[in-house]
């Protein structure tokens, strides 16, 4: 709770920060573009884990925060963020376990990060963008429960199996300009470095040498003028 209340207060001051800087600014929709502008971004993840015992997007979680970018040449910026994002993973269907010794009725991984993603963008002429980069997450919580038939979870006990406290992805992103300030973004990214060492077996993909958070971000961002 002490780092989530650290992110709040730390993307409040950016906040504040960017409300003070386009109080001053030029406005982003004229010709005379201003070379640093920010906004706020809020959506949804649809997420998976690739390593575990399922398949598919099914854990939806949230995210939000601050974007900066700074613009360095004519259709190029740079951009940075500063968020919360929710990952994991969670079943959608019944099937045994590794060891077909009982029948896992559902199964949930959650997992919440303070993120700062660095994009290139690239603008066309209707300031929609197209970007690509890497993004450093802190993991501020966990939480990773499962129910199986017969009963096997007393004897689990997930915190033997941490995650890793930090995650690096690699991320591709789009955004189209729909309205003045408002853009319609949608990303993708992908762990680059395994987000734990090890995990129970009963609840791995068989084979699997490595876990990786794997999401899709639907989001709606509007840039100050």
């Amino acid at each position: 709770m002490d780092k989530f209340r650290k992110f709040v207060l730390l993307t409040a001051i950016v906040l504040l920060t960017l409300g003070v800087q386009n109080t001053y600014a030029q406005n982003y929709y004229k010709d005379d573009k201003r070379t640093f502008y920010g906004g706020l971004v809020a959506g949804g993840t649809f997420a998976q884990i690739d390593g575990d015992s399922y398949a598919g997007f099914h854990k939806f979680g949230l995210t939000g925060g601050g974007i900066v970018y700074t613009e360095f040449a004519p259709h190029f910026a740079v951009s940075v963020e500063l968020l919360y994002s929710q990952r994991g993973s969670k079943s959608n269907k019944r099937q045994l376990t590794q060891s077909k010794n009982a029948e896992i009725n559902n199964y949930d991984i959650r997992l919440d990060y303070a993120e700062i993603p660095v994009l290139l963008n690239y603008f066309d002429k209707r300031k929609s963008h197209f970007g690509a980069g890497i993004s450093y997450s802190q993991l501020v919580s966990q939480k990773e429960t499962a129910t199986t038939t017969p009963s096997i979870t007393d004897t689990v006990d997930f915190a033997k199996y941490p995650f890793r406290s930090s995650d690096i992805n690699g991320i591709a992103s789009v955004n189209l300009h729909l309205y003045k300030g408002f853009f319609l973004n949608i990303r993708y990214q992908y762990s680059l470095l395994s987000i734990r060492n090890s995990y129970h077996p009963e609840f791995a993909r068989s084979g699997a040498s490595r876990q990786s958070n794997n999401l899709w971000a639907v989001r709606l961002m509007y840039l100050f003028n």
